[in-house]
């Protein structure tokens, strides 16, 4: 995602645009503020699919001096990677506006912002890359009427994923006791570049059985994704039940469960 900062519009209103590095990092020094208690879509992964944008809220903490109006400044929290904010366009991550703050006391901004993500293609302004997926750190940032900003990093972390889909399908339907079940299915996640849902190799992915009159599912086997992400394996027919695909994640992709297949054993 192209990075975004908050600057200073000439009629004195704050709107938000595409500002360079090199700037960001020339530019005068920011309002005397410190960041604290940023969380970001609850502490929970944010997880995007192929097309749709996904708009997570974010809540923080802003200290300032008393004598530093709120009103002559703009803050807003930020996505990074790397040792320090600011690397270039792929590793800081931004909403599309400035924070809302409210004072609690003559030092204290209790703050809330949006923060957008969008797929590359999505839009003009649409261009996440899948290798973008991953953990991030949290930081925030606060611009003032001279352009200056003020950075501030380790706030945190979160893990940004692509959507997971995983499918299972068991055969043959019905089935003998004692005969051999063959259970297909294929895990997938979105690609960001494309806007499709890709197969995801090599991953480990358990099947699991739950008998019919049950509520949990237990684990008969782990099987590994095929090259295309395709999935299959037998097991031998005992009892009537629902038969799925269970993928526990990664750093970049989230956990998903397959919708359980029915088997009628005879």
């Amino acid at each position: 995602m192209r990075i975004r900062a908050l600057v200073l519009a000439a009629s004195g209103a704050v709107a938000l645009s595409a500002l360079a590095v090199p700037a960001a990092q020339a530019a005068p020094a920011g309002p005397a503020v410190t960041f604290s208690n940023l969380k970001v879509n609850s502490g929970k992964n944010i997880v995007v699919g192929t097309t749709s944008t996904v708009t997570v809220s974010a809540t923080y903490t802003v200290t300032k001096p008393a004598n530093l109006s709120a009103s002559s400044f703009q803050t807003g929290p930020v996505l990074y990677r790397g040792a320090t904010l600011g690397l270039d366009s792929d590793d800081l991550l931004a909403g599309d506006g400035p924070g809302t703050c409210t004072a609690s006391s003559s030092t204290v901004l209790k703050c809330s912002a949006k923060i957008q993500f969008r797929p590359k293609g999505t839009d003009e302004d649409g261009d996440l890359i899948s290798s973008q997926a991953g953990t991030w750190k949290l930081g925030a940032l606060a611009v003032n009427a001279d352009d200056g900003l003020t950075w501030q990093g380790g706030l945190g972390s979160t893990h940004l994923q692509r959507r997971a889909t995983l499918t299972a399908n068991a055969s043959p339907e019905p089935v003998k006791k004692g005969k051999t079940i063959t259970v297909t299915g294929k895990l997938a996640r979105a690609n960001w570049d494309t806007n499709t849902y890709a197969g995801y190799s090599t991953q480990p992915v358990k099947l699991q059985f739950r008998k019919k009159g049950s509520s949990t599912y237990t684990t008969l086997k782990t099987i590994k994704t095929s090259s295309t992400g395709t999935l299959k394996t037998t097991t031998t027919a005992t009892v009537d039940g629902y038969y799925r695909y269970s993928f526990a994640g990664t750093t970049t992709t989230p956990s998903v469960s397959a919708a359980g297949d029915f088997v009628d054993v005879q």
